[in-house]
């Protein structure tokens, strides 16, 4: 079977248009975070360094599952790229989700959007077949990425609120380990899920420093990340714990109000990104309602194919830079 230059061309259109959004994003998030990130490894290197390396079975044992496809999981772990990150990012969305189930629903999606655009287009069986491994790459990804992100941010909501449990039990001369554990059992989940964990830690041994450092590589919040810190500093310098976590809680308020100011000054922004963006694909569906021959050389000449790709890779990229517009790091 032969391929078609037009067929190929769009079908590499698409896929150089993807690649682009996907770096441009990939390299503003790391000049972003790249300074952060390498304060923050040095002193998790420098506070939890040697307790993190002689506890790894001891981790392993607490965060193991039973889960319900287990050769795929091993068959998946074998061949995925990246695949701690994988299980970070699902074990993020707090949900008994296993790398195994990941990759039968990331192939199931594949086959169904290949069949479909078999069906329902004229593209060729290999057109078809690499739009539909995108759609089965890309779909759960994003799926995954908001429900953490969902459980993060009520993670944060939460967290003031724990941290002045925290600050009373101090003051009323429990110690550090306990204050944590009962804010644990008082606050609502997620924030109680995550801090209750570290009772099961510190029955089986482990240091206190280094279970909370897991639960913020999970987590991946900076408000968690600050927590540690202060509590770190604190016991290097000595000082009164509680007044420095009350000011801690308070701080994070000040944030998450600062959050919630330019979420709502941003709302212009991204109201007119999801007008921009939603319009086309509106006119195109009351033009193939209305006059559907008009639409007609788009999806059945050569040249359309090429036109789609390209007019698909300019509302990506404009979507992505107007969404980068609107959000700002507090």
């Amino acid at each position: 079977m032969t391929l078609d230059p037009a067929e190929v061309l769009a079908l590499l259109a698409i896929v150089g248009s993807l690649e682009l959004v996907l770096a441009a994003a990939v390299m503003l998030n790391r000049m972003a975070n790249r300074r952060f990130r390498r304060r923050l490894r040095a002193i998790y290197e420098r506070a939890a360094g040697t307790a993190a390396a002689g506890a790894v079975n001891m981790r392993r044992s607490l965060t193991r599952t039973t889960s319900p496809t287990p050769t795929i999981d091993r068959v998946a772990r074998r061949w995925l790229p990246r695949r701690e990150r994988l299980a970070t990012r699902l074990a993020r969305t707090g949900r008994n989700i296993s790398i195994g189930q990941y990759a039968l629903t990331s192939i199931a999606i594949a086959l169904v959007g290949a069949s479909a655009v078999t069906v329902l287009t004229p593209l060729g069986p290999i057109t078809s077949t690499l739009i539909g491994l995108c759609a089965g790459l890309a779909l759960p990804h994003i799926v995954i990425g908001r429900l953490g992100k969902r459980r993060v941010a009520a993670f944060i909501d939460l967290f003031p609120e724990a941290i002045d449990l925290m600050v009373r039990a101090l003051r009323s001369g429990l110690p550090v380990s306990e204050a944590i554990i009962d804010a644990g059992r008082e606050i609502p989940d997620p924030a109680g899920c995550e801090l209750r964990l570290v009772e099961s830690g510190m029955r089986l041994g482990r240091d206190l420093e280094a279970l909370l450092w897991d639960i913020a590589k999970r987590i991946d919040a900076t408000e968690f990340r600050f927590f540690i810190i202060a509590m770190s500093v604190q016991r290097e310098t000595g000082g009164n714990l509680a007044e420095a976590l009350a000011n801690l809680a308070d701080a994070l308020r000040r944030r998450r109000q600062m959050r919630a100011k330019v979420r709502a000054m941003s709302s212009e922004t991204r109201a007119t990104t999801m007008i921009l963006g939603g319009l086309p694909i509106v006119v195109i569906g009351l033009l193939a309602l209305t006059s559907p021959d008009y639409l007609r050389p788009l999806f059945y000449d050569k040249r359309g194919y090429f036109l789609d790709a390209l007019a698909i890779g300019m509302l990506i990229t404009g979507i992505s830079v107007m969404n980068r517009m609107a959000k700002f790091e507090i």
